[in-house]
């Protein structure tokens, strides 16, 4: 059921301008507070004796995808499924087609085989896991009739699950990885005192929540300005601007030439996106996540069809991926959305 938002009144009166000009600026603010909070994460867990591969596999993974979990997770609570479901599939369309894209045209990335072999295998599985956990196995018809599908509150239980093991196994995995000399992806000052981080952390926690709340019914009502389903706005411009914590990561640390860095980042948050943002979206209603007729027929092919381009790429290129496949992922995105957008404005 969907739910009366505070802020429905107040996005209703305002003009076209007005209202983009809201969603950009939430937009910017989502991204700058999990940008902080990803650093002010980083700065506690070293405080309290973490070994920073560890950080890198957890704290960092969960900080940098938190934009996606918190607007999914309200938007699930608040009545708008598409919004949650679409913002995270369109947030694995985005990272990986279109930061890592650019992170390949920026430098091309060495291939982190360790990660790339195994995450990257995990990555693809999460994929068609997430399609086969919303197909409506009891009625496949259903789909090709623009009945849709559903992601049901117990597959978003196991999914987190599922995220439990998967953090296990990295930080598993990370202590065998040769670590001395590690490039730090994030600048901090490490020098400040743990109440003046603490609550800088506190603060950027209440921003990331805040600007989430007030995103989502502003994204409803462009959507519904515009004539196209919630997913399709939350799979493009939502999906982006949750994902400026990806893109900041990655062009920081391709400038740096620690391309790779890069690619482990969005491998992790790709998978996280899956289980994390799609798993708890789903287990906070006990109705699920409703997976309409456009998931089917253009987001979900969408995004197998990145992570397969993404897989080949992995496969073919031994070290490095050059900048030639950075096209080619930015042309896969470019063409997944306009497609989105041009078929179903249209219709």
């Amino acid at each position: 059921m969907e739910h009366l938002h505070p802020l429905d009144g107040f996005y209703n009166a305002l003009n076209p301008v007005f209202l983009t000009g809201a969603i950009v600026v939430l937009l910017a603010i989502l991204g700058k507070a999990a940008d902080g909070l990803v650093d002010e994460a980083v700065v506690l867990s070293e405080r309290f004796g973490l070994p920073k591969i560890v950080i890198g596999a957890t704290v960092v993974s969960l900080g940098t995808t938190m934009p996606e979990a918190a607007v999914s997770v309200l938007a699930a609570v608040q009545g708008n499924p598409g919004l949650a479901l679409g913002n995270a599939v369109g947030s694995v369309i985005c990272d990986t087609g279109l930061i890592l894209g650019i992170a390949c045209l920026i430098a091309p990335p060495l291939l982190p085989r360790q990660i790339v072999n195994r995450q990257g295998w995990l990555q693809f599985a999460a994929g068609f896991l997430l399609v086969a956990a919303c197909w409506p196995w009891t009625g496949p018809v259903d789909v090709f009739q623009g009945g849709g599908g559903n992601l049901s509150q117990t597959a978003g239980f196991v999914f987190l699950a599922l995220l439990a093991g998967y953090l296990w196994l990295s930080v598993h995995w990370s202590r065998k990885i040769q670590t001395d000399g590690a490039p730090d992806a994030f600048e901090h000052d490490s020098t400040a005192s743990s109440l003046y981080t603490g609550v800088k952390f506190v603060i950027a926690i209440l921003l990331v929540v805040g600007s989430s709340w007030a995103l989502i019914p502003a994204v409803k009502e462009a959507a519904q300005r515009l004539g196209v389903p919630e997913g399709i706005i939350a799979a493009t411009l939502v999906a982006f601007g949750t994902s400026l914590p990806e893109l900041v990561t990655a062009v920081t640390a391709s400038r740096r030439g620690h391309g790779d860095l890069a690619v482990g980042n969005i491998i992790g948050a790709d998978i996280l996106n899956i289980l994390f943002v799609a798993g708890a979206a789903a287990a906070v209603t006990p109705a699920g996540l409703t997976a309409g007729p456009e998931f089917f027929q253009f987001l979900f092919p969408a995004m197998l069809g990145v992570l397969i381009v993404f897989r080949v790429g992995t496969l073919v290129c031994p070290e490095r991926l050059p900048r030639p496949f950075g096209v080619v992922l930015l042309v896969v995105y470019v063409i997944a959305i306009g497609l989105c957008f041009k078929v179903l404005v249209g219709e």
